[in-house]
């Protein structure tokens, strides 16, 4: 590995307001001179906080195994990137974002009974329908949006009832409303799928640019591990109208608290505002996805309504050494009269490792601090933990400590 340099980081944990986290190493940047990412900047003159588009590939340029984009990921998510790119130009994605999208409303309005039975607590509502199961930054119950989560990929990962009991959150079999809305598997899995193998294309090129700073074997590389996954998760996300003098209104997380993804890859399409069952555009443009940078500065982060835009997660920057980077992020919600009646309806797809891939975390690279005393208590020297074991301990934490 190229040499290192450190520097001291403290910045709040989003996801637990008291929480300090720990001191990051960052590698110096691959390339000769250190990247200073190109975004073009704008500021609008409803929020305080910079305009940012993202930083983007082409879906023939990603293709193309032989292209050096090395730049490209370094910008998006080196050490000093936002931790998002987009790929622009994918054939056939617009109109499979659009055919899943206009669902959502659709399947928000479903009777309650019908809800019901796609609801799957013993996976604290990770596959199926949820809603109002999540907390805002507030403390109160998250109904200003409901979710349907499934893995595109397999409809059950594994029939071994041992797994399913250990890891339900990922084991688990899909909940599909195949006589109330039967057109919404095939959308999802359709739109799922090519948000995957694109995302398994651009993971190719993030292992090279990793490479030039690493030493690892191919089958450590992100490729291969998100390949060989059974656990990936879409998540189609309805945020119901929004009405003048929301609770949470008036906060920048308002739709979405802060967070940073723990898993590897999150795929993102952009939004799709509707008002009465007609597709408009945004009223507020201060609404959308904001991230907070490896420098502590509060952005906007914008991209095209045909691209799709991934983002680096935790697990990613643990195992890459801190070449790739993940970075906090929330959604704001519209505001205003124009805003009054708007809905949002939007899809992630959750790309990470299998719940039995072992995970060698290095000794420098630490992510919040109570994770770090919880990882230090359960895993002996030299040793590993599975994502699987990993991903229970978040979520046992996380909804212990909002119970």
């Amino acid at each position: 590995m190229e040499r290192l340099f450190s520097f001291e980081i403290k910045r709040k944990s989003h996801e637990h307001a008291d929480a300090d986290l720990t001191l990051f190493r960052f590698p110096q940047p691959i390339s000769q001179n250190a990247v200073v990412p190109r975004y073009s900047m704008s500021r609008s003159s409803e929020t305080s906080f910079p305009t940012l588009t993202t930083t983007s590939i082409s879906f023939f340029q990603l293709q193309d195994k032989n292209a050096d984009l090395s730049l490209k990921i370094e910008e998006g998510f080196g050490p000093n990137g936002l931790g998002i790119l987009s790929v622009t130009d994918v054939p056939g994605y617009p109109s499979l974002r659009r055919n899943l999208l206009q669902l959502a409303p659709r399947l928000a309005k479903l009777p309650k009974e019908v809800k019901e039975d796609l609801e799957d607590p013993n996976s604290r509502y990770n596959f199926g329908w949820s809603h109002g199961k999540e907390k805002l930054e507030s403390g109160k119950p998250d109904i200003l949006k409901g979710s349907f989560y499934a893995n595109p990929i397999l409809d059950t990962p594994t029939t071994e009832t041992s797994l399913i009991q250990r890891y339900p959150s990922y084991c688990g079999s899909n909940i599909w409303p195949r006589n109330t809305l039967p057109e919404l598997e095939v959308a999802f899995k359709a739109l799922g799928m090519l948000i995957f193998d694109v995302g398994l294309m651009l993971a190719y090129h993030c292992d090279q640019y990793v490479s030039r700073g690493m030493n690892t074997r191919k089958d450590e590389g992100l490729e291969s591990i998100l390949r060989r996954s059974r656990c990936h998760k879409g998540r189609l996300l309805y945020y119901f109208p929004s009405q003048q003098g929301d609770p949470d209104g008036n906060s920048l997380s308002s739709w979405c608290g802060w967070h940073t993804d723990h898993g590897s890859l999150t795929g993102l399409t952009c939004g799709m505002f509707t008002k009465d069952g007609v597709e408009m555009s945004c009223p507020d443009s201060a609404a959308g996805l904001y991230i907070r940078t490896r420098s502590d500065q509060i952005v906007k982060v914008v991209f095209g309504e045909d691209d799709i835009a991934y983002q680096i997660g935790e697990t990613t920057e643990i195992l890459s050494g801190s070449y790739l980077c993940a970075t906090p992020h929330c959604v704001q919600a519209p505001k205003g009269e124009k805003s009054s009646g708007i809905e949002r309806s939007t899809f992630a797809l959750f790309m990470q490792p299998d719940w039995d891939e072992k995970l060698n975390f290095p000794e420098e690279v630490r992510i919040h601090k109570e994770v770090c005393i919880t990882l230090e208590l359960l895993i002996p020297s030299n040793s590993a933990l599975t994502f699987g074991e990993y991903s229970e301990m978040l979520l046992d934490k996380y909804y212990h400590q909002k119970q």
